[in-house]
Protein backbone atom coordinates (compact mmCIF):
# COMPACT_ATOMS: atom_id res chain seq x y z
CA UNK A 1 0.00 0.00 0.00
CA UNK A 2 1.59 3.15 -1.42
CA UNK A 3 3.55 4.95 -4.23
CA UNK A 4 4.34 8.54 -4.66
CA UNK A 5 5.08 9.37 -8.45
CA UNK A 6 6.17 13.23 -9.82
CA UNK A 7 7.27 15.03 -12.76
CA UNK A 8 8.92 18.10 -13.44
CA UNK A 9 8.67 19.41 -17.30
CA UNK A 10 11.86 20.87 -18.64
CA UNK A 11 10.33 24.21 -17.94
CA UNK A 12 10.85 24.38 -14.45
CA UNK A 13 13.79 22.17 -14.01
CA UNK A 14 17.77 23.77 -13.55
CA UNK A 15 18.92 22.04 -17.12
CA UNK A 16 15.68 22.73 -18.89
CA UNK A 17 14.85 18.44 -19.00
CA UNK A 18 12.28 16.91 -18.25
CA UNK A 19 12.71 14.94 -14.63
CA UNK A 20 10.11 11.71 -13.69
CA UNK A 21 10.32 9.88 -10.13
CA UNK A 22 8.98 7.34 -8.51
CA UNK A 23 8.88 5.71 -4.87
CA UNK A 24 7.44 1.98 -5.41
CA UNK A 25 5.89 0.83 -2.34
CA UNK A 26 5.36 -2.81 -1.52
CA UNK A 27 5.23 -5.85 1.43
CA UNK A 28 8.47 -4.91 2.77
CA UNK A 29 10.20 -8.60 1.60
CA UNK A 30 8.94 -8.76 -1.66
CA UNK A 31 12.53 -8.51 -3.58
CA UNK A 32 12.01 -5.99 -6.67
CA UNK A 33 14.66 -6.06 -9.61
CA UNK A 34 15.68 -4.62 -12.40
CA UNK A 35 14.85 -5.88 -15.45
CA UNK A 36 15.86 -5.11 -19.44
CA UNK A 37 13.64 -5.86 -22.04
CA UNK A 38 14.89 -5.83 -25.86
CA UNK A 39 13.38 -4.22 -28.71
CA UNK A 40 11.33 -6.80 -30.86
CA UNK A 41 9.27 -7.64 -33.42
CA UNK A 42 6.35 -9.73 -33.21
CA UNK A 43 4.75 -12.20 -35.64
CA UNK A 44 0.71 -10.94 -37.02
CA UNK A 45 -1.61 -13.00 -34.95
CA UNK A 46 0.90 -12.85 -32.22
CA UNK A 47 -0.52 -13.58 -28.27
CA UNK A 48 0.73 -11.90 -25.16
CA UNK A 49 0.44 -13.42 -21.36
CA UNK A 50 0.03 -10.88 -18.89
CA UNK A 51 -0.06 -11.64 -15.06
CA UNK A 52 -3.80 -12.91 -15.56
CA UNK A 53 -5.06 -12.41 -19.14
CA UNK A 54 -3.88 -13.09 -22.46
CA UNK A 55 -4.37 -10.18 -25.37
CA UNK A 56 -3.58 -9.68 -28.79
CA UNK A 57 0.92 -8.73 -28.87
CA UNK A 58 2.04 -5.53 -30.71
CA UNK A 59 3.71 -5.42 -33.85
CA UNK A 60 6.51 -4.39 -32.76
CA UNK A 61 7.82 -3.76 -28.94
CA UNK A 62 10.37 -0.79 -27.60
CA UNK A 63 13.12 -1.90 -25.28
CA UNK A 64 12.23 -1.00 -21.92
CA UNK A 65 14.05 -0.89 -18.66
CA UNK A 66 11.79 -1.50 -15.34
CA UNK A 67 11.49 -2.75 -11.88
CA UNK A 68 9.68 -5.65 -11.16
CA UNK A 69 8.68 -7.25 -7.76
CA UNK A 70 9.78 -10.96 -8.75
CA UNK A 71 6.26 -12.84 -9.04
CA UNK A 72 4.88 -9.86 -11.70
CA UNK A 73 5.29 -9.95 -15.29
CA UNK A 74 4.64 -6.20 -15.26
CA UNK A 75 6.10 -3.03 -13.53
CA UNK A 76 6.24 -0.84 -11.22
CA UNK A 77 8.03 1.82 -13.15
CA UNK A 78 9.73 2.52 -15.95
CA UNK A 79 11.15 3.91 -18.87
CA UNK A 80 12.20 2.80 -23.15
CA UNK A 81 13.69 3.95 -25.41
CA UNK A 82 11.92 6.64 -26.69
CA UNK A 83 12.21 8.11 -23.16
CA UNK A 84 8.95 7.67 -22.30
CA UNK A 85 8.53 7.33 -18.57
CA UNK A 86 5.50 5.80 -16.39
CA UNK A 87 4.54 5.01 -12.95
CA UNK A 88 1.45 3.96 -11.42
CA UNK A 89 -0.32 4.03 -8.29
CA UNK A 90 -2.70 1.85 -6.25
CA UNK A 91 -5.89 4.21 -5.34
CA UNK A 92 -9.51 3.09 -4.10
CA UNK A 93 -12.87 3.59 -6.37
CA UNK A 94 -16.27 2.78 -5.51
CA UNK A 95 -16.37 -0.14 -8.52
CA UNK A 96 -16.21 -3.54 -7.96
CA UNK A 97 -12.85 -5.52 -9.44
CA UNK A 98 -13.01 -9.12 -9.84
CA UNK A 99 -9.87 -11.34 -9.68
CA UNK A 100 -9.05 -11.07 -13.48
CA UNK A 101 -8.72 -8.21 -15.40
CA UNK A 102 -4.99 -5.80 -16.21
CA UNK A 103 -2.82 -5.01 -13.32
CA UNK A 104 -1.47 -1.56 -13.06
CA UNK A 105 1.92 -3.23 -13.05
CA UNK A 106 0.92 -4.91 -16.15
CA UNK A 107 -0.63 -1.55 -17.70
CA UNK A 108 2.71 0.07 -16.87
CA UNK A 109 4.84 -2.43 -18.78
CA UNK A 110 2.27 -2.44 -22.08
CA UNK A 111 2.36 1.15 -21.88
CA UNK A 112 6.41 1.44 -21.69
CA UNK A 113 6.68 -1.23 -24.71
CA UNK A 114 3.77 0.49 -27.34
CA UNK A 115 4.45 3.64 -26.27
CA UNK A 116 6.59 6.31 -28.57
CA UNK A 117 5.78 9.48 -26.60
CA UNK A 118 3.18 9.96 -23.86
CA UNK A 119 0.45 10.76 -26.13
CA UNK A 120 0.31 7.15 -27.61
CA UNK A 121 1.33 5.56 -24.14
CA UNK A 122 -2.03 7.51 -22.70
CA UNK A 123 -3.58 6.31 -25.56
CA UNK A 124 -2.59 2.27 -24.73
CA UNK A 125 -2.80 2.32 -21.36
CA UNK A 126 -6.97 3.86 -21.47
CA UNK A 127 -7.85 1.67 -24.78
CA UNK A 128 -6.70 -1.08 -22.63
CA UNK A 129 -8.41 0.01 -19.46
CA UNK A 130 -11.72 0.26 -21.68
CA UNK A 131 -11.26 -3.19 -23.44
CA UNK A 132 -10.05 -5.80 -20.55
CA UNK A 133 -10.43 -3.71 -17.47
CA UNK A 134 -8.34 -3.88 -14.43
CA UNK A 135 -8.55 -6.62 -11.96
CA UNK A 136 -6.65 -9.16 -10.36
CA UNK A 137 -4.31 -9.04 -6.72
CA UNK A 138 -1.49 -7.08 -7.13
CA UNK A 139 -0.22 -8.06 -4.36
CA UNK A 140 1.40 -11.73 -3.92
CA UNK A 141 -0.09 -13.18 -0.60
CA UNK A 142 -3.55 -11.46 -0.49
CA UNK A 143 -6.57 -11.16 -3.09
CA UNK A 144 -6.34 -7.67 -3.47
CA UNK A 145 -7.62 -6.34 -6.94
CA UNK A 146 -6.82 -2.46 -6.94
CA UNK A 147 -7.24 0.41 -9.22
CA UNK A 148 -4.83 2.45 -10.28
CA UNK A 149 -3.28 5.98 -11.55
CA UNK A 150 -0.45 7.39 -13.54
CA UNK A 151 2.23 9.29 -14.21
CA UNK A 152 3.35 9.68 -17.97
CA UNK A 153 5.79 11.61 -19.36
CA UNK A 154 8.15 12.14 -21.98
CA UNK A 155 10.18 15.27 -22.87
CA UNK A 156 7.78 17.35 -23.91
CA UNK A 157 4.96 16.63 -21.89
CA UNK A 158 3.28 14.65 -19.39
CA UNK A 159 -0.05 13.19 -17.95
CA UNK A 160 -1.93 12.55 -14.82
CA UNK A 161 -4.36 9.67 -15.60
CA UNK A 162 -6.71 8.30 -13.14
CA UNK A 163 -9.04 5.02 -13.37
CA UNK A 164 -11.94 3.40 -11.77
CA UNK A 165 -12.27 -0.35 -13.75
CA UNK A 166 -12.84 0.45 -17.23
CA UNK A 167 -13.48 4.58 -16.17
CA UNK A 168 -10.89 7.02 -16.40
CA UNK A 169 -9.95 10.35 -16.33
CA UNK A 170 -6.81 12.36 -17.42
CA UNK A 171 -5.23 15.22 -17.70
CA UNK A 172 -2.30 17.17 -19.19
CA UNK A 173 1.04 18.50 -16.86
CA UNK A 174 1.67 22.28 -17.13
CA UNK A 175 4.96 21.90 -14.81
CA UNK A 176 4.79 19.61 -12.33
CA UNK A 177 2.49 17.01 -10.99
CA UNK A 178 2.64 14.52 -8.19
CA UNK A 179 0.14 11.88 -7.29
CA UNK A 180 0.00 9.29 -4.13
CA UNK A 181 -2.45 6.88 -3.53
CA UNK A 182 -6.12 9.02 -3.85
CA UNK A 183 -8.06 10.18 -6.82
CA UNK A 184 -7.40 13.80 -6.86
CA UNK A 185 -7.72 15.20 -10.58
CA UNK A 186 -11.23 16.48 -9.63
CA UNK A 187 -13.06 18.58 -12.39
CA UNK A 188 -9.52 19.30 -14.25
CA UNK A 189 -9.39 16.20 -16.69
CA UNK A 190 -9.20 17.04 -19.98
CA UNK A 191 -9.70 13.72 -21.20
CA UNK A 192 -11.65 10.45 -19.81
CA UNK A 193 -13.38 7.43 -20.88
CA UNK A 194 -16.22 7.85 -23.19
CA UNK A 195 -19.48 6.92 -20.44
CA UNK A 196 -17.39 8.08 -17.59
CA UNK A 197 -20.07 11.21 -17.14
CA UNK A 198 -23.23 9.26 -18.10
CA UNK A 199 -22.16 6.11 -15.99
CA UNK A 200 -21.55 8.05 -12.22
CA UNK A 201 -24.71 9.86 -13.11
CA UNK A 202 -26.23 6.38 -13.82
CA UNK A 203 -25.25 4.84 -10.52
CA UNK A 204 -26.26 8.33 -8.57
CA UNK A 205 -22.78 9.38 -7.96
CA UNK A 206 -23.05 12.77 -9.76
CA UNK A 207 -26.23 14.90 -11.42
CA UNK A 208 -26.16 16.15 -14.62
CA UNK A 209 -27.16 19.77 -12.85
CA UNK A 210 -23.45 19.95 -11.35
CA UNK A 211 -21.90 20.71 -14.31
CA UNK A 212 -18.50 19.39 -15.22
CA UNK A 213 -18.21 15.86 -13.68
CA UNK A 214 -15.47 15.69 -10.47
CA UNK A 215 -14.05 12.50 -10.98
CA UNK A 216 -12.94 12.68 -7.36
CA UNK A 217 -16.21 13.17 -5.70
CA UNK A 218 -18.01 10.50 -7.78
CA UNK A 219 -15.94 7.74 -7.90
CA UNK A 220 -13.35 7.95 -4.68
CA UNK A 221 -14.11 5.33 -2.34
CA UNK A 222 -12.66 6.53 1.35
CA UNK A 223 -14.68 3.14 3.43
CA UNK A 224 -11.86 1.58 5.21
CA UNK A 225 -8.53 3.43 3.67
CA UNK A 226 -6.78 4.91 6.62
CA UNK A 227 -7.31 8.94 6.50
CA UNK A 228 -3.34 9.77 6.63
CA UNK A 229 -2.69 7.42 3.62
CA UNK A 230 -2.17 10.09 1.60
CA UNK A 231 -2.72 13.72 2.07
CA UNK A 232 0.22 14.50 3.67
CA UNK A 233 2.30 13.05 1.76
CA UNK A 234 0.82 14.39 -1.91
CA UNK A 235 0.92 17.87 0.03
CA UNK A 236 4.62 17.11 0.89
CA UNK A 237 6.08 16.33 -2.29
CA UNK A 238 3.69 19.09 -4.25
CA UNK A 239 5.60 21.69 -1.82
CA UNK A 240 9.21 20.03 -2.68
CA UNK A 241 8.34 20.98 -6.29
CA UNK A 242 6.96 23.73 -5.59
CA UNK A 243 10.14 25.21 -4.09
CA UNK A 244 12.61 24.10 -5.90
CA UNK A 245 10.75 25.48 -9.10
CA UNK A 246 12.99 26.60 -11.45
CA UNK A 247 16.30 24.58 -9.75
CA UNK A 248 14.75 21.15 -9.99
CA UNK A 249 17.79 18.43 -10.73
CA UNK A 250 18.06 14.94 -10.85
CA UNK A 251 19.46 14.58 -7.42
CA UNK A 252 17.08 17.13 -5.84
CA UNK A 253 14.52 14.52 -6.97
CA UNK A 254 16.31 11.94 -5.13
CA UNK A 255 16.39 13.85 -2.14
CA UNK A 256 12.39 14.31 -2.57
CA UNK A 257 11.99 10.58 -2.92
CA UNK A 258 13.90 10.04 0.44
CA UNK A 259 11.64 12.95 2.22
CA UNK A 260 10.80 11.97 5.92
CA UNK A 261 8.91 15.52 6.37
CA UNK A 262 11.62 17.56 8.57
CA UNK A 263 13.65 14.67 9.90
CA UNK A 264 16.80 13.37 8.12
CA UNK A 265 16.49 9.83 9.27
CA UNK A 266 12.83 7.87 9.73
CA UNK A 267 11.26 8.26 12.74
CA UNK A 268 8.99 5.86 13.65
CA UNK A 269 5.85 6.89 14.51
CA UNK A 270 2.23 5.54 15.55
CA UNK A 271 -0.26 4.16 12.64
CA UNK A 272 -2.50 7.05 13.62
CA UNK A 273 0.00 9.62 13.26
CA UNK A 274 -0.62 12.18 10.78
CA UNK A 275 2.84 11.50 9.36
CA UNK A 276 3.37 7.65 9.99
CA UNK A 277 3.21 7.49 5.81
CA UNK A 278 6.19 9.20 4.56
CA UNK A 279 7.43 9.64 0.94
CA UNK A 280 10.18 7.11 1.91
CA UNK A 281 7.94 4.55 3.50
CA UNK A 282 8.43 2.52 6.33
CA UNK A 283 5.16 1.25 7.77
CA UNK A 284 6.49 -2.22 9.49
CA UNK A 285 4.25 -4.64 8.15
CA UNK A 286 2.30 -3.28 5.84
CA UNK A 287 4.67 -1.39 3.36
CA UNK A 288 8.33 -0.13 2.15
CA UNK A 289 9.33 1.79 -0.22
CA UNK A 290 11.43 -1.38 -2.24
CA UNK A 291 12.12 0.38 -5.32
CA UNK A 292 12.75 4.16 -6.84
CA UNK A 293 13.58 5.69 -9.97
CA UNK A 294 14.62 9.16 -11.40
CA UNK A 295 14.76 9.65 -15.16
CA UNK A 296 16.03 12.33 -17.15
CA UNK A 297 14.15 12.57 -20.40
CA UNK A 298 16.22 14.75 -22.59
CA UNK A 299 14.75 15.80 -25.30
CA UNK A 300 17.84 14.78 -27.98
CA UNK A 301 18.66 11.45 -27.56
CA UNK A 302 22.31 11.53 -25.87
CA UNK A 303 23.10 7.58 -24.99
CA UNK A 304 25.34 8.85 -22.15
CA UNK A 305 22.13 10.20 -19.72
CA UNK A 306 21.75 8.42 -17.30
CA UNK A 307 18.81 6.76 -15.54
CA UNK A 308 19.31 6.69 -11.70
CA UNK A 309 17.36 3.71 -9.52
CA UNK A 310 17.12 2.60 -6.66
CA UNK A 311 16.40 -0.91 -4.60
CA UNK A 312 15.13 -0.17 -1.28
CA UNK A 313 14.25 2.61 0.90
CA UNK A 314 16.21 5.33 -0.61
CA UNK A 315 17.31 7.17 2.74
CA UNK A 316 18.88 4.07 3.54
CA UNK A 317 20.30 2.91 -0.19
CA UNK A 318 22.27 4.26 -3.38
CA UNK A 319 21.18 5.55 -6.89
CA UNK A 320 22.96 4.12 -9.07
CA UNK A 321 23.15 5.21 -12.89
CA UNK A 322 22.27 3.01 -15.57
CA UNK A 323 22.44 3.10 -19.57
CA UNK A 324 19.20 1.99 -20.84
CA UNK A 325 21.08 1.90 -24.58
CA UNK A 326 23.98 -0.41 -23.10
CA UNK A 327 23.52 -3.94 -21.47
CA UNK A 328 22.56 -3.25 -17.35
CA UNK A 329 24.27 -5.32 -15.23
CA UNK A 330 22.64 -8.94 -15.06
CA UNK A 331 22.99 -8.66 -10.93
CA UNK A 332 20.59 -6.47 -10.61
CA UNK A 333 18.28 -8.69 -12.20
CA UNK A 334 18.71 -10.84 -9.49
CA UNK A 335 16.30 -11.94 -6.45
CA UNK A 336 13.12 -13.92 -5.96
CA UNK A 337 11.08 -14.61 -3.03
CA UNK A 338 13.83 -15.97 -0.68
CA UNK A 339 17.16 -13.91 0.47
CA UNK A 340 20.14 -14.25 -2.03
CA UNK A 341 23.53 -12.85 -1.22
CA UNK A 342 24.13 -12.33 -4.85
CA UNK A 343 21.15 -9.90 -4.97
CA UNK A 344 21.58 -6.59 -4.51
CA UNK A 345 17.97 -6.16 -3.65
CA UNK A 346 18.31 -8.27 -0.93
CA UNK A 347 21.78 -7.07 0.03
CA UNK A 348 20.01 -3.84 0.57
CA UNK A 349 17.05 -5.61 2.48
CA UNK A 350 19.29 -7.20 4.74
CA UNK A 351 21.30 -3.91 5.67
CA UNK A 352 18.03 -2.05 6.21
CA UNK A 353 16.55 -4.51 8.86
CA UNK A 354 20.01 -3.81 10.96
CA UNK A 355 19.42 -0.02 10.69
CA UNK A 356 15.90 -0.10 11.54
CA UNK A 357 17.08 -1.70 14.85
CA UNK A 358 18.51 1.67 15.97
CA UNK A 359 18.07 3.97 13.68
CA UNK A 360 18.77 7.29 15.45
CA UNK A 361 22.03 6.37 15.62
CA UNK A 362 22.82 3.80 12.74
CA UNK A 363 20.90 5.51 9.67
CA UNK A 364 22.67 8.49 9.43
CA UNK A 365 26.61 6.69 9.16
CA UNK A 366 25.04 4.37 6.75
CA UNK A 367 23.98 7.80 4.95
CA UNK A 368 26.97 9.42 5.06
CA UNK A 369 28.37 6.55 3.33
CA UNK A 370 25.72 6.17 0.41
CA UNK A 371 26.00 10.42 -0.25
CA UNK A 372 30.41 10.02 -0.59
CA UNK A 373 29.13 6.69 -3.04
CA UNK A 374 26.64 8.94 -4.78
CA UNK A 375 29.04 11.85 -4.96
CA UNK A 376 31.49 10.16 -6.96
CA UNK A 377 29.05 8.12 -9.18
CA UNK A 378 27.41 11.69 -10.25
CA UNK A 379 30.90 13.03 -11.23
CA UNK A 380 32.08 10.15 -13.17
CA UNK A 381 28.58 9.47 -14.39
CA UNK A 382 29.01 13.66 -15.61
CA UNK A 383 32.06 12.95 -17.23
CA UNK A 384 30.80 10.23 -19.45
CA UNK A 385 27.55 12.39 -20.12
CA UNK A 386 30.52 14.61 -21.62
CA UNK A 387 32.56 12.20 -23.76
CA UNK A 388 29.59 10.33 -25.20
CA UNK A 389 31.46 7.34 -24.34
CA UNK A 390 31.48 4.08 -25.83
CA UNK A 391 28.80 1.33 -24.82
CA UNK A 392 31.48 -0.87 -23.33
CA UNK A 393 32.75 2.10 -21.42
CA UNK A 394 29.45 2.92 -20.24
CA UNK A 395 28.84 -0.90 -18.98
CA UNK A 396 32.11 -1.25 -17.26
CA UNK A 397 30.77 1.87 -15.35
CA UNK A 398 27.89 0.19 -14.21
CA UNK A 399 29.60 -2.66 -13.19
CA UNK A 400 31.71 -0.84 -11.09
CA UNK A 401 28.95 1.22 -9.84
CA UNK A 402 27.13 -2.06 -8.49
CA UNK A 403 29.96 -3.45 -7.22
CA UNK A 404 30.80 -0.22 -4.77
CA UNK A 405 27.27 -0.73 -4.07
CA UNK A 406 26.98 -4.56 -2.57
CA UNK A 407 30.43 -4.12 -1.00
CA UNK A 408 29.83 -0.80 0.69
CA UNK A 409 26.10 -3.02 1.99
CA UNK A 410 28.17 -5.93 3.31
CA UNK A 411 30.52 -3.52 5.07
CA UNK A 412 27.94 -1.02 6.38
CA UNK A 413 26.37 -4.67 7.65
CA UNK A 414 29.35 -5.42 9.55
CA UNK A 415 29.17 -2.54 11.40
CA UNK A 416 25.69 -2.72 12.24
CA UNK A 417 26.22 -5.95 13.28
CA UNK A 418 29.34 -4.71 15.58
Amino acid sequence: MGCDTLVALGAVTRDGVTLFGKNSDRPPDECQRIVQVPRAKHAPGSTLRCQNLIIPQAAETAAVVGSQPHWLWGFEHGVNEHRVAIGNEMVFAKEALGPTGLLGMDLVRLGLERGRDADQALDVISGLIERYGQGGSGQRDVEWPYHNAFVIADPHRAWVLETSARHWAARPVRDTANISNGLGIGTEWTRGAPDVTAFAIERGWWSAERGRLDFTHAYAEQTGVPENLCAARRARLGALLAESRGQITAASVCGMLRDHYADRVHVPRPFEHAQHFAVCMHSPGLSHTTASMVAPLAATHDRGAAVWVCVGNPCLAVFLPLYPAARIPPRLALGDAAADAMSPWWAMHRLRGLVERDPARLAPRVRARWDELERELVREAAGLDESAAPTAVLEAFMERAVDACLDSARALARECES
